[in-house]
């Protein structure tokens, strides 16, 4: 309770520096919060579609090769092992530079470190399309195409981290998990366009080569991302908690008076959670470099898994906003179940003539997958209070999972000799295995939503400080 008392008197401190006549002004809404002191600014829907845009097209490095993994062998003379180390080191690279990425926002601020993203894209790209030039050798191609997707590799989190930390420091309450919900299925819309385009535009190096002009024309909306606005929407979005803060917190040595401080069943709740995202959010990853090899000649269900979620994750984010904002982790209870049964059912429904039951399952498994993305980001941070931390370990645990998965599933598939040859029916017993023990897991989350709890008593409290100075 020490800490909460800290968030209500540094709201009540906050007040005193806002007068009535601060609270107009252009390009700001108007609302309870807004008398409170504390502003939503237009602008920041502005920054939400560059923030989208941009991990929409982070999102195709990973499974760009994918889909054409038979083409690249084809036309290179990779191997098949090799042509999946292409989106394994995307993972790979991810892992160190997701817990760098806070310290770059806090030395350089967001915007900043967009740029660092950008230029790491542009030479992603353009060093990936160097290596499909005819006058190299094999191992010289495979090398500079290996370099381009590891660092795109590094650049990918610096634009996925900061998702939750955007949606805390420029929207409220009533909007933060659509924010989050849109911001964070760019990657997965990525992953989808990725697999849906990467076939359809001729030879692997055609593909590498739009790859290249895609990542390139994204590039200047990094100029539209703001660091925070001059007011805060919420008491949570005034603060800027350290990745260090958070390391003493979950080893229990912040004291009880701090903002940072945390519970033991909340550093508990963070590790279940950290758990089950990883191997969820991994489980999609990897099915979605896969899936061509897995449900060959279906390759494209990784991309209708993805494309059926964002329906879906659409439809309920503004639920999730207005009505079930105080449930999260009964939500994720709900849904983890449906995950869990549509990943075993593949072990039976992946063989030939079942096409129309493999979009049934994939549609369902995508829809509830992708609504609990959003949820599961939201929901870590009011465990931790801290949105950069939080966001940065549970994508550093998915792209652990992703390598173990990656390398466990090649390992898995079966031999020429077998009926079909070369089937990953051992893959999917493996994957189904992974996605059952974590959704019984996720039952032992009890999920108190503390920054939202702090963020009401705060409004709350300076909604009664100006109410009784009479202002209007």
């Amino acid at each position: 309770m020490d800490s909460d008392n800290a968030s209500l008197k540094s709201a009540r401190i906050a007040v005193a520096t806002v007068s009535p006549h601060s609270l107009r002004g252009e390009g700001r809404e108007h609302s309870p919060e807004s008398r409170a002191g504390f502003k939503l600014y237009k602008r920041r829907w502005i920054g939400l579609v560059a923030v989208t845009l941009l991990n929409v097209v982070s999102g195709m490095s990973l499974v760009w090769f994918g889909p054409i993994a038979n083409n690249v062998v084809d036309e290179f003379g990779f191997s098949i092992d090799e042509v999946n180390w292409l989106s394994n080191v995307v993972n790979a690279t991810f892992i160190p530079f997701s817990v760098i990425t806070p310290h770059l926002y806090a030395r350089i601020g967001m915007r900043r470190s967009c740029y660092v993203g950008a230029v790491l894209f542009v030479v992603s790209a353009w060093v990936r399309y160097a290596g499909t030039a005819n006058s190299l050798s094999r191992q010289g191609a495979y090398a500079l195409i290996l370099l381009g997707q590891l660092i795109a590799g590094i650049a990918q989190p610096v634009f996925q981290v900061l998702v939750p930390n955007y949606s805390e420091k420029w929207f409220d309450l009533k909007t933060r998990i659509t924010a989050t919900m849109i911001m964070s299925l760019g990657n997965p819309v990525g992953n989808a366009i990725g697999q849906l385009i990467s076939p359809l535009v001729g030879t692997p190096s055609e593909s590498i080569l739009i790859m290249g002009i895609i990542f390139t024309a994204v590039t200047p909306l990094i100029l539209l991302v703001g660091n925070a606005p001059p007011t805060p929407p919420t008491h949570s979005g005034s603060s800027s908690p350290t990745f260090s803060s958070f390391v003493r917190a979950f080893l229990g040595k912040e004291a009880r008076s701090s903002s940072a401080y945390t519970t033991l069943r909340q550093r508990i709740d963070f590790v279940i959670i950290t758990v089950v995202f990883g191997v969820l959010v991994a489980v999609i990853n990897v099915f979605s470099v896969l899936s061509a090899q897995i449900m060959e000649p279906y390759g494209l269900m990784g991309a209708v898994l993805l494309l059926a979620g964002l329906v879906a994750a659409a439809a309920t984010a503004p639920i999730f906003d207005r009505v079930l904002s105080h449930h999260l982790a009964l939500s994720t209870k709900f849904l983890c179940p449906v995950i869990g049964a549509g990943w075993l059912s593949l072990i039976w429904a992946v063989k030939t003539d079942d096409t129309a039951g493999l979009f049934a399952i994939m549609a369902m498994i995508g829809a509830a997958s992708l609504t609990l993305l959003p949820v599961a980001l939201e929901l870590a941070v009011e465990v931790t209070k801290n949105a950069d931390a939080s966001s940065a370990i549970l994508w550093c645990s998915s792209n652990v999972f992703a390598l173990i998965f990656t390398l466990s599933e090649g390992a898995l598939r079966a031999g020429g000799a077998a009926t079909p040859p070369y089937n990953m029916r051992r893959a999917l017993v493996f994957q189904g295995c992974w996605v059952c023990a974590a959704v019984a897991l996720v039952m032992l989350v009890q999920g108190r939503q503390t920054r939202r709890e702090a963020d009401e008593r705060a409004a709350a409290a300076v909604r009664g400080s100006l109410g009784a100075s009479g202002a209007p």
